[in-house]
């Protein structure tokens, strides 16, 4: 019976993408984009600078291949979820923050958004890439459960657009204070992420009901 499994070769082929994207993002986290070097890219997954520029040309391919693997996958997931969500918008929105934390803040990916605060003024053309990529889609997820809940006569009328950005501004806090802060040891104030993030959406969502008074 002919062997149907792959050979190692060719299994090793396969996997060489994901694995310049493991070791790339390991890399950019940990030096940033201008202190990454394609040649430890290469080192770090096993393979030579030759086989890496094969499957992203430039280091900033490279970069973006990385955000879309960890970020806009994550982002394209949640509108699912939004898109088939059946109970109050209160709900939704702490759903939507906490999976945010399950899928971004709480991994190793989540130090790109320290690393695009940073960097974002050196590298314009990434920020931009970055800000369509990721940040626009972002942002519109999070104005349509505010959207839908005024829509559902669950919110009271509100700027959503600033509405959105008090939802967004305490989960940056938290990958921010996530990968410099909150590594810093002992002396430092540790955060249960899941309880803040649950008590701010709790905090937002009885701000925002028809029940409250104006």
């Amino acid at each position: 019976m002919p062997d149907l499994q792959p050979h190692k070769r060719e299994r090793r082929k396969q996997d060489r993408p994901g694995e310049l994207l493991e070791a790339a993002l390991d890399l950019f986290v940990e030096k940033g984009f201008a202190a990454t070097r394609v040649e430890e890219v290469a080192m770090r997954a096993g393979v030579s600078k030759g086989t890496l520029f094969l499957y992203f040309p430039t280091k900033e391919e490279l970069f973006k291949a990385v955000v879309r693997e960890n970020l806009v996958a994550a982002v394209a997931q949640g509108a699912q979820e939004v898109a088939q969500f059946q109970g109050a918008s209160g709900e939704l929105l702490e759903l939507m923050m906490l999976q945010w934390w399950h899928r971004y803040g709480a991994t190793k990916a989540s130090g790109i958004s320290k690393l695009v605060m940073s960097e974002a003024s050196n590298f314009p053309d990434l920020a931009a890439f970055f800000q369509t990529e990721v940040i626009v889609p972002a942002h519109a997820l999070v104005r349509s459960a505010l959207q839908r809940g005024i829509d559902r006569q669950e919110f009271q009328p509100m700027n959503v657009e600033l509405a959105m950005h008090s939802v967004m501004a305490p989960l940056l806090f938290l990958v921010m204070w996530k990968h410099s802060m909150g590594n810093g040891g002992p002396c430092c104030e540790q955060i249960d992420p899941e309880a803040f993030i649950s008590q701010h959406a709790k905090m937002m969502a009885r701000g925002l009901s028809i029940y409250t008074n104006p």
